[in-house]
Parts: structure tokens; C-alpha cells; sequence
């Protein structure tokens, strides 16, 4: 498998204590019924987070994006931000993880009286899941890049499917990846309905050229602390950033290109729809953003 969410495999991950809802079980136990919300219609939201050096990272922000998006879809979590740190931390302790850990917090509206999208018929709380792996993205994404390929399937305007909510309904990214790996790609990119460049299938994306970098505008893009993390940090560094509709030629006319995400950080790109960009893995623009962005994991506090 490749994309930008391959990771090596740890025989550790095969006995894996399971939060849900209060209770550690064991890997093979864990499980929720199929009349679970995110089950029967993908009724939920969920964050992705990062264990690094016995730190939550970004925690404060990955909960904002949490809460923002369960009360966006009208949802209780049924538990404040300090029960659900304190969940995520009790997970990682019993597991006896304090680094190289990548973790999923997920919530779904919860049980139904009978299988149907409508949330008026959950029947009780909110499902709270968190699976914490030892995880770490293969070395070959950095060694090699992605190949990416142009999917037909659009990221969504806001008055349609608001691509910055964290849903558990993404069958259209899978459609999208799917119809990029058919194709002999690792993932997919895609664009808005107005035909401008906005994400990838799993993805934020960045492109590069002159020692300018450039992304799109939040509009049809995830909420991606990555992505804002490395804004930040062009900014700071002095890298010119430049925010805005960009089109499929101006990446074709690239020197180099990125990702960006919670799991892999920054993940260089080495071509797209079959055209291989000029820079050398990584670029030069891409090295100093992935180092950069290092750095910061390593300063980073408690995630505040």
C-alpha cells in the first residue's frame, strides 16, 4: 500500500487496550453495534492526533475542532474537554505509549431504535471510541513522494458539504482515492467546483515555485492544523506564501509540491497526473518546511 496515510507495520498494535465509552477492552473485543450512528449513516465527527515525546500535540486545537464540529451537527458528546483529555491520556498510559503513537478520537451521535439516518431515533449517548497504534509513516513517503492524480469527484462548497467539518461520512474522498489509485496513483487530487486546485482525498495540499509556496484558500480545503501549522511557519521563516484560487496549471508548472496532515506532517509529492516535477525528493522548499515543521513538534508543550 502507499498514500500518504502508509505507515510501517508494529507488532505491538496487536494487543492494543480500546477505549469505548469508559472501558478498556482488548484489540479483538473492540467493537460498537450496528445500530450505531456512525455505523448505519456515518453520523459522527472524529480528530486525529499525534503522541510525540509523552505530548499530545496541538491538543487544544485538535478539541476545538471536535467540539466546533459536534455542535455544528448538533451532537452531545456527552463529556467536557478535561473527560475527554483525560480519556485520551489514560488510553496511552495503559498501552504504556509515549511516542512514535497516532491516535483516534472518535464520536458518533450513538445507538438507534432502528437503523435510519435521523438522528431523532438514537435511543441513547453519544459513542466515544479511541484507538491509539503505535504508528509511524513509512520512511519511503519521504525517500520517494506521492504520485498524485486529478480526480473528477469535487471537494464540496460550504452550502454543500462543508469540507472544514471532521465528518465520519467521507465516501466521496474514498470514491476520489479510489478512482486515483485505478489510475496508478498513491492519491488524489482534487478540485473545487469552480475548477481550482483545493485538497487531496486525505490531504491538504501545497505547491512551490520561485521559493514561493502556494495553497488554497480554506473554502473547499480541511480544517487542517497541520496546514495552519505550516502557514505559520512560512511566515515566520519568510517564506512567501501566497493564499488563493490556483489552478491545475499552475501546479503543472511547479518545481515541487507537499501534503500536509496530522499523521505524516509534511510528505513531499514527485508528480502529478504522470508529470514528475523537477525537484529533487524533497525539494529544497519542502526540506526546510518538513524540518521546520520538526522542530516545532519538539518545542511543542502540552499541545496548548
Amino acid at each position: 500500500m502507499t498514500g500518504s496515510q502508509d505507515i510501517l507495520e508494529d507488532p505491538r498494535n496487536a494487543d492494543i487496550l480500546v477505549w469505548i465509552n469508559g472501558r478498556l477492552v482488548p484489540r479483538a473485543e473492540a467493537t460498537v453495534s450496528v445500530f450505531d450512528g456512525g455505523y448505519i449513516a456515518g453520523d459522527g465527527v472524529w480528530e486525529g492526533l499525534r503522541l510525540h515525546a509523552g505530548r499530545l500535540l496541538f491538543l487544544d486545537e485538535h478539541l476545538d475542532r471536535l467540539f466546533r464540529g459536534a455542535r455544528a451537527i448538533d451532537l452531545d458528546i456527552g463529556l467536557d474537554r478535561t473527560a475527554l483529555t483525560a480519556a485520551l491520556q489514560e488510553t496511552c498510559r495503559a498501552n504504556a505509549m509515549q511516542d512514535g503513537v497516532h491516535i483516534r478520537l472518535m464520536v458518533t451521535r450513538g445507538i438507534k431504535r432502528t437503523p435510519s439516518q435521523d438522528p431523532r431515533q438514537t435511543v441513547g449517548p453519544a459513542t466515544v471510541v479511541i484507538v491509539a497504534e503505535h504508528k509511524l509513516p513509512s520512511p519511503a513517503l519521504a525517500r520517494e513522494g506521492l504520485a498524485l492524480f486529478t480526480s473528477t469527484i469535487r471537494c464540496t462548497r460550504p452550502d454543500q458539504f462543508d469540507m472544514r467539518l471532521n465528518s465520519h461520512s467521507r465516501l466521496n474522498l474514498i470514491m476520489a482515492l479510489i478512482q486515483a489509485a485505478k489510475a496508478g496513483a498513491d492519491e488524489a487530487l482534487m478540485l473545487d467546483d469552480a475548477g481550482y486546485v483545493a485538497s487531496c482525498n486525505a490531504t491538504n495540499f501545497f505547491f512551490a515555485c520561485g521559493g514561493t509556496v502556494f495553497t488554497s484558500t480554506a473554502r473547499s480545503c480541511f480544517a487542517g492544523i497541520t496546514r495552519g501549522k505550516v502557514m505559520a511557519l512560512c511566515t515566520a521563516a519568510g517564506i512567501p506564501l501566497i493564499v488563493g484560487d490556483h489552478t491545475l496549471a499552475e501546479v503543472y508548472a511547479a518545481e515541487e509540491a507537499f501534503v500536509t496532515g496530522t499523521f505524516g506532517g509534511v510528505t513531499p509529492v514527485r508528480g502529478i497526473d504522470g508529470r514528475t516535477l523537477p525537484a529533487s525528493l524533497p525539494g529544497p522548499v519542502t526540506a526546510r518546511l518538513a524540518g521546520l515543521y520538526a522542530g516545532l513538534l519538539d518545542r511543542s508543550g502540552d499541545g496548548s
